[in-house]
Order: C-alpha cells, then structure tokens, then sequence
C-alpha cells in the first residue's frame, strides 16, 4: 500500500478516536450529575499531557520503535475507554465520579502521548520515503481532522451526545487503530555506542531547546495560547445547548445538533491545513502564529454576541476562524519544532511542545475556564418542549469576552517579545 495512504489512515483514525468524545463529553457529565467537574475532566488531559507524552517520546526515541509505542498506547486507551462507557452505561443516573474518572483518566493518560507520537511517526516515515514533510504532511493531516468530524457527526446522529456509549466507540475505534499501527513500516530508534551522559540516555536533552532564546519564547508562549486549546472543546457544546431554555431558540439546527454546528470548526481546518506551508514558506512561523492568535479571540468573542438564531451567522464564523486559530498554531508550530531540532531527538522534541501546549498550558487553561463558567452559569434544571432538562445556564456573553480578553494580551505580547526573522523560501 501506498505509504501516504497509510498515514491517511493512521490519521483518520487518530483524531476519530478523539472526536467520539472531545466536544460531546460535556453533554453527558451535566445530566449524569458531574457537570462542576467538566473542567477537571477536560484538564486531565493536560495533566497527563505534562509528563506522558514525553515519558513515551523518550522511549520511541531511544528504546521502542515509535509505530509500536504509538500501537501499544492505543491499545490501552481504548480498553480503558471502553471500561469507562460500559461503567457509564451499567451505572444509568447512578454513576460514581470515582469510579468513572479513574477509568477515564487511565484512558486519557494513554492516549495524549498519542498525538504527538502520531506526528513523529509521520515524519519518519514520510523522510525515509523521500518526502518533504512541509509540503506532504499538511494534505495528510487534513484526514485526521476528516476522522473527527465523521466521529463528531456520528454521535449527534446516533443520539449519543448525552450517553456514556460515546466512550464505548472511542475505545472500540483504539482498539482497531492500535491493531493497525502494529503493521506499519519500521521506524528504528537512536542508537549510538558512544557513551552518553544521564539525561542523553534519558532523552531529556530535548529539554535543551530552552537555551536557545528563540525557542525559549516559543514554547513559553506556546504554553500560554495552549490556555485556549480545551476551553470551546469543553464548554462550546453545553453553551449551544443552553439556549434550549429560551423558547426562541429552542427548536433551531444549532440547538438540535450541537455537535453538527460544532463540526463545522474541524470542516474549516481541514482547508486551512492546505494554506500552512504557503504561509510559512512566505511570512515564517512569527506571522503564521500571529494571525492564529489574532483567529482565537474571534473565537471567543464571536461566541459572546452569537445565538442560534438570526445571530448564528456569527457562531457559523467563529466555527470558520477556529480552523485558522487551531492548525496556525499547533500544526505550523509541529513543523516549526521538527525543523529545528535534530533528528535524533524528534519525538521528545514534539513531546516537549505537546507537553507546554496540551500539557501545562492546556491544564491551567481548563481549570481557569472552569471556574470562570462557574462564576456566570450554573446547571439548573430547565423545562423544555420535549420535558425537563439539565442545562448550563447563565451569563456566558461575559464569560467568552473575558477569554478573547486573554488572547488579546498574549497576541500583543508575543508580537512585542517573540525574537524571528523571516527569511523567505523560493
């Protein structure tokens, strides 16, 4: 087979995996009595993010072939996964937070060393083929975002936005990628018979990047736009869904099919993938990075004036900008790293990234979302057309101002402090 249809379907897979639950997860916490907790669970995935991605970097770098690792990560996950949709399910309204959120948790911890593992072993392949990968792993990566969006469109249709069986589908859909990952081409690890210190043993000289200022800069401020990266996965659905409680919005598309509106983000990356290796190879990685910052505060404040009604116009655009805010910056920001870090050290080196944008920077933001959304809205029981509903109301105008009010500052700052001169290809 083809060696870029294989890492279409790699990709396809990896991100379908993630979208049976990302956006929805919310949908099912509220109702099954763990709506406080929404940020807690969105925030373990940077948790986990801060330590395993690097843990496992470290191991596909020096000791495990990284198409393994990749299968043997997945494979746990989504046993776990589907541990935690068949406890949801078993359970009905008496589901034990405990229980559900180490089984979950478990499955999260092996699945974000994932992503960044997904890239490394791309880019491995695609150069041992003879690939460039500014050129040939955008088009790639664009099934990926395909795989999440078909996810997506799957759970609102099968009515599973507010059922634990949307982790079911995640761990089955692991499982089958995980089996996969098992068959493609070999990727051998560093070896070297000189001898070597402890943390080169180790891999942590990825680490090393920060002595270098420019990249110093870069991961910091990576870590402070990865804030923005989990908050509309977690909060985006639950806000759409509020306006349930308004008799005026009440039977619109949006509100029906959250998920659906939703999906319409991950429809503009997969265009917006096609525009990065333009727009790095002509303005560089400052003003690539600039403009998805300048993209995330239209997400957010577009949120604050839209509604499902005549203002969805302004929803479908925040959906559109998200695409420019989230590849503009995690995808050009991958290639940015790959391009300048040895080879030897790749998959620590995106694990690091991984770790200041999905880990720490992810962590904190989730966490802080929680607690603003916590101080406008609450989940309270509301009647609807079709009965009684546990929504998540209140004054969420202020809430999404309030985080396009952050990216603000992190845009100025970054264009003020970020040290790059653009030297333009071709």
């Amino acid at each position: 087979m083809n060696l870029k249809l294989r890492l279409i379907i790699m990709n396809f897979l990896q991100f379908a995996v993630w979208g049976t639950y990302l956006t929805s997860m919310s949908r099912y916490l509220g109702p099954a009595g763990m709506g406080e907790h929404i940020g807690l669970f969105y925030s373990v995935q940077g948790l986990v993010s801060i330590f395993m991605p690097t843990l496992f970097g470290i191991l596909a770098d020096r000791y495990v072939p990284a198409q393994r690792m990749l299968a043997l990560c997945h494979l746990a996950s989504g046993l776990f996964m589907a541990a935690a949709g068949a406890y949801g399910l078993s359970a009905g309204p008496s589901v034990a937070f405990g229980t559900f959120f180490a089984l979950y948790t478990l499955g999260v911890a092996f699945y974000m060393p994932t992503l960044a593992l997904s890239y490394s072993v791309a880019y491995s392949l695609l150069e041992q083929g003879g690939y460039d990968t500014v050129r040939d792993f955008p088009p790639i990566r664009i099934f990926g975002t395909i795989g999440f969006i078909c996810s997506m469109w799957a759970v609102d249709l099968t009515g599973f936005q507010t059922s634990a069986m949307q982790f079911v589908i995640c761990g089955a859909l692991g499982t089958l990628l995980a089996h996969y990952a098992f068959t493609l081409p070999h990727i051998p690890v560093s070896r070297s018979m000189e001898r070597k210190s402890f943390v080169e043993a180790l891999g942590l000289n990825a680490f090393r990047l920060f002595r270098k200022r420019q990249m110093a800069v870069f991961f910091i401020f990576s870590m402070m736009l990865g804030v923005s990266l989990q908050i509309t996965n977690g909060f985006a659905n639950p806000f759409i869904a509020s306006f349930e409680s308004v008799a005026e919005y009440a039977d619109t598309f949006g509100v029906r099919h959250a998920n659906i509106l939703i999906s319409l983000s991950q429809v503009s990356e997969t265009l917006c993938i096609l525009l990065i290796p333009f727009f790095l190879r002509r303005y560089g990685i400052k003003t690539v990075v600039l403009i998805a910052m300048v993209a995330w505060i239209l997400r957010f404040a577009l949120f604050g004036i839209g509604n499902p009604g005549g203002g969805v116009w302004l929803l479908v655009l925040s959906m559109i900008v998200y695409g420019v805010a989230f590849d503009f910056f995690n995808i050009s920001g991958s290639l940015f790293v790959d391009r300048e870090t040895d080879p030897s050290i790749r998959s620590s080196a995106q694990a690091l990234f991984f770790l200041m944008t999905s880990g720490v920077g992810a962590t904190v933001g989730t966490l802080g979302a929680q607690v603003v959304v916590n101080a406008f809205c609450q989940w309270t029981d509301v009647e609807t057309a079709s009965g009684v509903k546990t929504l998540l109301v209140g004054d969420w105008a202020t809430v999404w101002y309030l985080f396009a009010g952050y990216s603000l500052l992190v845009t100025v700052f970054f264009a003020i402090l970020f040290p790059y001169k653009h030297r333009r290809e071709g």
